[in-house]
């Protein structure tokens, strides 16, 4: 064996230990040489090929590893086509070797750095320009937009492209999103490397506000917001664990008050968790076997044409894992920090780490539970606790924090903190926006929505799992109910994959619950957990819009899909520039059977932003988000055991 070999065995300590940098760089040297590919051939992902589920779970730590083997996808610019691989870390060679016509791979990094200087360059987008008074064309910003979908046209197995929009500082370092030129649309060839399309609807006043956020500056009348000063009356906090965290770590195995799981991450889902259970008086009871962010997707509600064709998929067309940020102590993560690094690769083929891509400490998070006797002034109270797993992206404008919360009283909490910067619009002075809300002279924040898909593979007790809707319901009016104030909870059946197409009903305080089908309490019935939704809302855009069918998983906000390891992405694998269809809509096309199932729940909950002027120049952090609680899968509360956190507390 060579060094490198040596290395990339010595790295598996579990099957499911993300892809180290050795990894990355072996598995893509050994698919060009093994596929004899040129330079032409450009890496988008190379991820962990993960082992099927049953090995996974039959395989224990001392028994032989399991094959490793990483997933590859290839767009080469020679052919114009996206290819998937598996090669084999173990056997140093390629397993598979699939070509994907008709589809377009996202976009890349090379690509996402490039359209500036490709769009800069082009004399038509110059003139256009000089319409609006920029001369200097070093103080524009080119931002990369997805194509979307807007007919034949944009056919992904005719052409690669893009339609980046423009915007303009006012001098060096000033906010560049305070100035967007509106009306100038401009198509990109990603594989020629060329304008091809430049189209100006005609020239709209640059909006004169600067907007500034970073340092505080002089207050001119007109100027919104102002910012003069920091505050002076924020005083220090100081958060500390004198004897050390509760948590220990292995690699990227985590065990946390009764808890343990294991980190995940890839270049297109960033964060992911595996293999999640709890110590339960000894027994470690699973619960999800795999939980990701399946896809998300931002429309925006202004037909004007710099706006009509914003709506992105921000892991299929980009990917958030190459996208996150290097968190820093004191600023995105306070305490006792954890972090795990995240490896992704560039276009060449080369590991590219991310320090700190995932944070994990622990939080105070308010009292567990509480009862005062007021017969006998006896007081008992406890403090809870949660786990806090995190790791924020940025995406071009906005900035998106991915939180799991472990709580120690059983719950799970999945939560997305919005901020950043709104993408904005431009407007003649003195008009009203009728699709967004005017956040300062000229200038304009459209109506658009943000929804998140989270694949949760379910493993309550076990993999053989059933999904019930609970309603609750006033009861009949009669000699049971004879004052009508009874009411009481209905439940149905999820039993195929075309029953298990449902939405959240806040008239009916509806929830779902994963049940163990073997599975049983103290009290007979099913071990379960309940997804309890969060604050959510249905798409505004019509079901007639150009792109409405490409984002059928914001159809519903819950689906329920028989467990099918290819079946990763909820709009699919390859949403770039696709008319729609796939996903979630195809994959429960067959209708399968779920009843004591292995079964993956699909979760997608949506943000309205109805723009406000406090949200410029920078967002304040908005979440949205569900949660999974036991019911019934525990004999009583979880948290009992936790200790008294001070005598003076209680009596």
């Amino acid at each position: 064996m060579t060094a490198v070999e040596d290395a990339t065995v010595a790295t598996a300590t579990h099957p499911l230990e993300p892809l180290t940098a050795i990894e990355i760089g072996t598995a893509t040297q050994v698919l060009r040489a093994g596929r004899g590919l040129t330079d032409s051939a450009r890496f988008v992902f190379v991820t962990l090929h993960e082992p099927p589920k049953a090995a996974v779970r039959a395989w224990t730590p001392g028994d032989d590893p399991l094959p490793r083997e990483a997933h590859v996808v290839v767009y080469d610019r020679g052919t114009h086509l996206t290819y998937e691989a598996v090669v084999s870390l173990t056997d140093r060679a390629v397993v598979s070797w699939t070509p994907r016509a008709g589809v377009q791979a996202p976009i890349m990094a090379e690509e996402f750095e490039a359209c500036e200087a490709i769009v800069q360059a082009d004399p038509r987008w110059q003139d256009a320009m000089r319409k609006r008074g920029v001369e200097d064309f070093s103080l524009t910003m080119v931002d990369p937009w997805a194509s979307s979908w807007t007919g034949p046209q944009d056919d992904p197995a005719a052409r690669r492209i893009a339609r980046p929009l423009t915007w303009v500082r006012s001098a060096p370092g000033e906010h560049g999103y305070a100035r967007p030129v509106e009306g100038l649309i401009v198509v990109v060839d990603l594989d020629a490397r060329e304008v091809v399309e430049v189209t100006d609807h005609g020239v709209v006043p640059l909006p004169t506000q600067p907007g500034n956020y970073e340092e505080p500056w002089i207050f001119e009348p007109g100027n919104v917001p102002a910012f003069e000063a920091y505050r002076d009356d924020v005083r220090p906090i100081a958060i500390t664990q004198p004897e050390g965290p509760s948590f220990t770590v292995d690699g990227h195995a985590v065990t946390w008050q009764k808890w343990h799981l294991r980190i995940g991450f890839t270049p297109r889902e960033g964060l992911v968790l595996h293999e999640v259970g709890y110590d339960d008086r000894g027994t470690l009871r699973p619960v999800i076997y795999r939980a990701s962010l399946a896809e998300m997707y931002v429309p925006y509600g202004d037909p004007a044409p710099t706006h009509r064709f914003k709506n992105v998929f921000d892991q299929g067309e980009y990917g958030v894992g190459w996208l996150a940020n290097s968190l820093t102590l004191g600023c995105d993560c306070v305490g006792h920090i954890q972090y795990f690094d995240g490896v992704v690769n560039d276009n060449d083929g080369n590991a590219v780490i991310i320090p700190n891509a995932v944070c994990m400490h622990e939080e105070d998070a308010g009292i567990a539970w509480k009862h005062t006797d007021f017969r006998t002034g006896a007081v008992q109270v406890r403090r809870r606790r949660r786990l806090v797993i995190s790791t924020i992206v940025t995406v071009g404008n906005y900035e998106y924090g991915y939180f799991w919360y472990l709580y120690n009283d059983g719950t799970i909490e999945y939560e997305v903190k919005l901020s950043g910067v709104i993408s904005t619009g431009a407007i003649a002075p003195g008009e009203t926006p009728t699709h967004g809300t005017l956040v300062a002279p000229g200038l304009y924040g459209p109506n658009h929505q943000h929804f998140f898909c989270v694949r949760l593979d379910m493993a309550v007790d076990g993999t053989a799992n059933t999904v019930v809707e609970l309603d609750s319901a006033p009861s009949a009016p009669g000699p049971d109910n004879p004052h009508g104030n009874a009411w009481q909870v209905h439940r149905t059946v999820l039993a195929s994959e075309r029953e298990a197409q449902r939405d959240t009903d806040a008239a009916r305080a509806r929830y779902w619950k994963i049940e163990s089908a073997e599975k049983t309490s103290a009290l007979g019935a099913p071990t379960a957990y309940a997804l309890m939704p969060g604050s959510t809302v249905p798409p505004m855009y019509s079901p007639d819009a150009v792109f409405a069918p490409r984002p059928g998983f914001t159809e519903h906000q819950l689906w329920v899909t028989a467990a099918d390891e290819t079946q990763r992405f909820a709009a699919g694998d390859y949403p770039n520039q696709h008319p729609g269809g796939q996903g979630l809509p195809a994959y429960v096309a067959g209708d399968r059977p779920l009843e004591g199932a292995d079964v993956v729940v699909w979760y997608t909950f949506g943000a309205h932003h109805v723009v406000r002027p406090e949200d410029w120049p920078v967002m304040p952090v908005s979440t949205v988000g569900f949660m999974l609680k036991p019911s019934g899968f525990f004999d009583g509360n979880p948290a009992l055991d936790l200790p008294p956190s001070a005598a003076h507390c209680h009596g």
